[in-house]
């Protein structure tokens, strides 16, 4: 098994009212040069969580990380507009929950993280502050919730 460093939390960009199927994702991370879907698991709204690539493979899901971590993304991240917001539904969060105590189980070391907190320090103080981030992914703070 690989060394694992990260348990890093997604979003897929899909607005309130939208839905993303699993062949829908994978579709686009073909599009985007990917053999399959980046992420190694996907949270629909509905609390289903998927499979989506084996935990044996490195991920392609964030540059310069995916060689030591498990990628997790959650159906939603942006509202009626486009707007980035935490549009998790009551069983995502419970499946996000589940699934991440079990990644812990395996991986004791792993640092649980959301995407844009792997964005590079620029100003080198230690800390990816708001204004350092990459992009809004995955909408909510993870360092508060896990």
């Amino acid at each position: 098994m690989r060394k694992i460093n990260y348990i890093v939390v997604h979003c897929s960009a899909t607005r309130e009212g939208c839905t993303l199927t699993p062949e829908a994702l994978e579709a686009e991370h073909r599009r985007r040069g990917f053999r399959t879907t980046g992420y190694h698991y996907y949270i629909r709204r509905d609390g289903t969580v998927l499979g989506t690539r084996s935990l044996e493979l490195p991920g392609a899901h964030c540059r310069g990380h995916n060689k030591y971590s498990i990628g997790i993304c959650y159906e939603g991240g942006l509202d009626a507009r486009g707007n980035p917001k935490d549009t998790r539904t009551p069983e995502q969060r419970s499946a996000l929950h589940l699934l991440v105590y079990q990644l812990l189980q395996q991986f004791r070391n792993a640092r649980v993280c959301g995407h844009r907190d792997l964005s590079p320090d620029l100003d080198g103080d230690g800390t990816v502050e708001p204004w350092e981030w990459v992009k809004q992914c995955p909408c909510f703070e993870v360092n508060k919730e896990f």
